[in-house]
């Protein structure tokens, strides 16, 4: 959890109430600031015995792990070792995937994420994924933001507009679109593409953003951008981060959660704060991977 802050939080959404279909979320959509670092843990999402299985063969298993409220958790090793279907799990995109079964316990808050009852579009919102590649809608600018607001039921025109001129400017990307916003959102670099999806993401409001190596298509200028961006965002969500670059786990990161590959199936192998993780590890793999000898 972030160290606390003297005195109520404004709203920058002013004080109309959201509409009954969106549930508001324990923070608001103000001006991003980079939040002080993580200090007393607060946990929020519950992992036991996770495991996933693609038909026979197993993409990770007997994951279990526990990642603090307002803080950025990095998942790091090799390619293979599960670190993308983890992410899946949170949100139950594995639902879609043919073949795929999971098996274990979730627990986001008091929300069991395994409950074949739950509303899945309500958790999808509530737990928002940025992907590796950009993946606008093939539509405007401002319709890549006005649409999901207008699927989870917000109708005032007013507000629409005040979302999404308040997300635009919380990713750094409303002075770069704002004399475009019918422009289509393919015609931005990649860059702003990915600022755009976060900006989507965010719109709705979630608790948690997972990130499937969000910088990974991009240029290093415009990867600073993104790292600073996420930074900015822990202070107002929970961030889980699936990287292969290390310095940028140790840039940013509060938290790490190393990947490896064991017996032919994804295993956690070590968790810790950052710090730990790249300075004191208590497993050989960790420290040989982390040190450049492994992976």
């Amino acid at each position: 959890m972030k160290c606390s802050q003297d005195g109520p939080p404004s709203d920058p959404l002013g004080s109309q109430p959201m509409p009954d279909m969106i549930t508001p979320a324990p923070f608001t959509l103000g001006p991003l600031e980079a939040g002080p670092p993580c200090c007393q843990p607060d946990p929020l999402i519950h992992v036991q015995d996770l495991s996933v299985h693609y038909g026979q063969e197993p993409a990770f298993e007997d994951i279990t792990l526990t990642i603090n409220r307002g803080c950025i958790t990095a998942m790091i090793g090799p390619s293979g070792c599960g670190k993308t279907s983890f992410l899946s799990c949170l949100n139950r995109l594995t639902d879609l995937i043919p073949g795929c079964s999971v098996n274990g316990h979730i627990r986001i808050g008091d929300l069991d994420v395994r409950d074949p009852n739950i509303d899945v579009r309500a958790l999808r919102q509530r737990v928002g994924m940025i992907f590796q590649k950009p993946n606008p809608f093939p539509l405007s600018v401002r319709k890549n933001l006005d649409l999901p607001l207008k699927e989870h039921g917000m109708r005032k025109r007013g507000q629409i507009e005040e979302v999404r001129e308040t997300v635009l400017q919380q990713v750094g990307l409303w002075d770069e679109v704002k004399d475009r916003l019918d422009a289509p959102a393919m015609s931005l670099s990649g860059g702003q593409q990915q600022r755009l999806c976060i900006a989507r993401a965010i719109a709705l409001r979630p608790e948690v953003l997972l990130m499937d190596e969000p910088c990974s298509s991009l240029d290093p200028n415009s990867s600073g951008r993104i790292e600073d961006l996420i930074r900015q965002l822990s202070s107002s969500f929970t961030v889980i981060l699936v990287t292969h670059n290390l310095a940028q786990a140790r840039r940013i990161a509060d938290h790490a959660a190393m990947f490896w590959v064991t017996n032919g199936s994804g295993r956690l192998i070590e968790q810790g704060t950052t710090s730990q993780i790249f300075e004191s590890p208590t497993d050989a793999i960790t420290a040989a991977y982390t040190n450049g000898r492994a992976g």
